[in-house]
């Protein structure tokens, strides 16, 4: 199935964010915005809902401080329990202030490598990945906003190019 959708290209991020508010004003769905450069306030104007991954990021920062309790317990206490400086290794407990830098350094290594591949899963970010840039002056110096259309191509068209867009386009997409 192929639909048609509007490619309104402006070359100012402060009149994108106007095209955008008057586009979500007008009732019109935004599909994307293409910029060169993150936009201030861009994905508010979008009305885009705010971001859980900070929710992950503390889940896997759990899950890191957990595994480093976990290995240190079994390696130094339960597996091969070493007389260090005459400190017997009995139990964790006696012994956990030594094993702070450690449970600190796997709630680290766990967070940021596992939000790095939920980064790239949410984005759908593969190896070997075909970019999507619909046109190549957006890695430049322009904006573009996808707009869907609703057989309303001539009225998207008109509103399009009095927001102060420097070129309207329809495309169909597949």
């Amino acid at each position: 199935m192929s639909n048609k959708v509007i490619y309104a290209i402006y070359n100012d991020d402060d009149i994108l964010m106007d095209a955008v508010k008057k586009t979500r004003a007008a009732h019109y769905h935004i599909e994307e915005v293409f910029s060169p450069f993150p936009v201030h306030g861009l994905d508010k104007a979008m009305g885009l809902a705010p971001t859980r991954l900070a929710i992950c990021a503390f889940i896997y920062g759990l899950i890191g401080l957990s595994f480093g309790t976990w290995m240190m317990n079994y390696i130094m206490i339960q597996d091969w329990p070493q007389d260090i400086g005459g400190k017997p290794s009995f139990s964790y407990i006696q012994n956990m202030p030594s094993f702070v830098p450690i449970m600190f350094e796997e709630t680290v290594f766990f967070a940021a490598h596992l939000m790095v591949i939920t980064f790239y899963m949410r984005s759908k970010l593969w190896p070997f990945k075909q970019a999507e840039n619909p046109d190549v002056r957006t890695t430049d110096d322009h904006f573009l906003m996808e707009v869907a259309v609703n057989d309303n191509e001539s009225e998207l068209i008109s509103f399009f190019e009095s927001t102060g867009a420097v070129e309207v386009k329809v495309i169909v997409k597949n």
